[in-house]
């Protein structure tokens, strides 16, 4: 009997058949030895039906026919694969197979893309065993395999997977076509387009929302000035900022003439503060000075959307070009498995972490500072630190190098081999100490007013030494030489310092910034930001909006249905016309598919079913019963006509 090996995609399969030592021609669909057949599937090969294939009356859109909430699913080939779905399930019911390795992704989509391949097979009582593996190199492969456990033991990610894409095909199918009868008429003349569906998602349209509040935010923003009093301070014939503010039982402690503690609303009162500091003499006393030393530790690993932030920031990539250079550097071997939401490592990968490091060695930018770990053993401690933590890891720890593949670089394009390096940087700076800064605070009286200065320079480099990378602009905040700072950190309580002036500056409150692809896909992993309900955000804290598998995609489906712009050379985000209206139509139908914390809630549910603390039927009563409600609640509206109003006040921002 034989063993076949399935994957997700034909590069991964033949990874597989290279460690396996099955040779031959893939132009067959799959490759075979004595003892071996590799096979793949070519990411999905099997979608859910549309609502025609339960009854034809169900094609044309009307509110009659829904809520549909089928009993049973139904799926099919997708017509593009089918020639490889043929070949697959041809070799999945071979008489000489006798087990079947599912190699296909480790995630929830990766169980789901097997699964429904299985069922539409109809695969009978083989024995099938999952591998599930952090990297693509040789030794993990024969590990997963090695160790490979019973598929049945996945059931429950499997069941949270159905019930994924059955919430997205419910909410889908229904919340559109309700609201796209109720509305696409409406928005059709009065954007004058000859077509108009609404598509919303359970995902999707929160996302979409997070993007229109916060346009609308910065729209409504009023900037307000504010005045600063800063006097200069000289010491040695070095001067230095010393900016005033008001304190507890000084005269302007609570004032309604402050904006905030160190700042006027008017230009005036800041000038009548200069006058009385300037009086009496150009002296202040020194009341207190202290001295202490910060260190600041190296940051967590990255997961993807920590590292997809990263991307739009330092290259301005999108997050879904940054998964597509991650999902490379995995297949050649050079780094783990990407689609992850763990920063830290496991136990065990920390007992053989050495291995990771030893291979950089071979990797000339890193080469000196893999080294340099390696003599001074800090690896052998990093378990007992916080970048180790099974309890943070759910299905994968997070992105790091293998230290294999080197042969991998030279084929790189130059952005692929810029984010295998910031992937190190962050790998290697975790075995180095935290950087030490120096920090010095003064109080300076003058009168019965107060005047502060603050001072930091560092001491020790630490992890910065490896972390600094090239493409980061460089922040210089040491205004002041370690030289000067010491000498005014010998001076002592009660000494008299001499002002040379006092001056005013003029500042301005900020608008919150639009997102870019970066921060929004942080949003989105960190959706308990939006809830204020303690409880609440305790509850959902871990699960975000989406996956780390799916962020991306979400932004691009928001970009294709022309609901948001990403502009490519800044990634900023902005919704458009069409968009906002979109949001409109929702907040005033079903705005529950608006609210992160409902999103999120379902996320978590999702982690429940996958972790077995919350069943299949208790979470599909919970989806039907949303579904059920908010489409017949659609269904029952009747603002259409009034709505135009509500389009009017966004139309202004939209003039040619």
């Amino acid at each position: 009997m034989k063993n076949l090996y399935i994957a997700e995609k034909p590069s991964v399969a033949r990874q597989f058949a290279d460690v396996l030592g099955v040779k031959g021609n893939a132009g067959a669909g799959y490759l075979e030895s004595e003892d071996s057949v590799v096979t793949w599937c070519v990411g999905h090969l099997i979608t859910m039906s549309y609502p025609d294939a339960y009854d034809e009356k169900l094609r044309k859109w009307d509110l009659a026919t829904i809520p549909f909430i089928p009993t049973e699913f139904k799926y099919e080939v997708i017509p593009d694969v089918s020639k490889q779905f043929k070949i697959v399930a041809g070799l999945l019911n071979r008489d000489d197979v006798g087990c079947i390795y599912v190699c296909t992704d480790s995630g929830r989509e990766g169980e789901y893309i097997y699964r429904l391949v299985d069922q539409m097979a109809k695969v009978g009582n083989k024995e099938k065993r999952r591998v599930w593996i952090d990297s693509q190199t040789e030794e993990e492969i024969l590990r997963g395999i090695r160790e490979a456990k019973p598929l049945s033991e996945y059931d429950s990610l499997s069941d949270a997977a159905y019930l994924r894409a059955k919430e997205d095909y419910l909410m889908g199918i229904n919340f559109s076509r309700a609201l796209s009868l109720k509305y696409s008429y409406v928005i059709r003349n009065y954007l004058k387009l000859d077509k108009c569906v609404i598509a919303v998602g359970r995902v999707m349209t929160c996302v979409l929302g997070i993007i229109v509040k916060r346009e609308r935010e910065i729209r409504e923003f009023v900037k307000t000035p504010f005045y600063r009093v800063v006097g200069m301070v000289n010491v040695a014939g070095q001067t230095f900022e010393a900016e005033w503010k008001a304190v507890k039982d000084t005269p302007y402690f609570n004032s309604p003439l402050l904006y905030k503690e160190n700042g006027f609303k008017q230009k005036k009162d800041a000038e009548d503060l200069v006058r009385k500091l300037s009086a009496n003499g150009m002296e202040a006393t020194l009341v207190a000075s202290e001295k202490k030393k910060e260190k600041k530790a190296p940051p967590m690993l990255y997961n993807l959307a920590e590292l997809q932030n990263d991307c739009s920031s330092l290259f301005k990539i999108s997050p879904s070009d940054t998964l597509k250079i991650v999902q490379e550097l995995y297949e050649k071997k050079l780094v783990t498995y990407p689609r992850t939401d763990a920063r830290v490592l496991s136990t065990a990968v920390a007992k053989e972490i050495y291995k990771n490091i030893s291979g950089l060695k071979r990797y000339t930018p890193m080469a000196a500072y893999a080294d340099e770990v390696l003599n001074v053993g800090s690896y052998k401690t990093i378990a007992k630190t916080k970048y180790v933590n099974d309890k943070q890891i759910t299905d994968h720890y997070a992105i790091i190098p293998t230290g294999q593949g080197m042969g991998a670089l030279r084929g790189l394009s130059e952005i692929a081999a810029n984010v295998y390096e910031i992937i190190c940087r962050r790998f290697l700076s975790i075995f180095y100490p935290a950087a030490e800064y120096q920090k010095l605070a003064m109080t300076l009286a003058k009168q019965d007013e107060f005047l502060f200065a603050n001072f930091k320079y560092m001491l020790k480099e630490g992890y910065l030494k490896v972390a600094t990378n090239r493409f980061a602009r460089k922040k210089d905040d040491t205004k002041y030489s370690p030289e000067f700072i010491e000498t005014i950190g010998h001076l002592k309580k009660g000494d008299i310092l001499s002002l040379d002036k006092f001056e005013i500056k003029e500042g301005e409150t900020s608008p919150p910034k639009r997102y870019n692809s970066g921060t929004l896909i942080l949003t989105m992993e960190n959706a308990g930001q939006f809830i204020e309900d303690e409880e609440l955000r305790e509850q959902i804290k871990g699960a975000g909006i989406g996956t780390s598998a799916t962020r991306d995609g979400i932004i691009t489906k928001l970009v294709n249905n022309k609901y948001i712009a990403l502009n490519k050379k800044t990634q900023i985000v902005t919704p458009t016309f069409l968009g906002e209206i979109i949001y409109d139509v929702v907040y005033y139908s079903i705005n529950g598919l608006l609210r992160a914390d409902l999103t999120a809630s379902w996320e978590k549910g999702l982690c429940g079913v996958a972790d077995g603390s919350i069943t299949k039927e208790e979470y599909t009563d919970k989806m039907n019963t949303f579904v059920i409600k908010y489409t017949n609640l659609v269904k029952g509206i009747s603002n259409q006509n009034q709505i135009t109003t509500v389009f009017d006040r966004t139309r202004v921002y939209y003039k040619k």
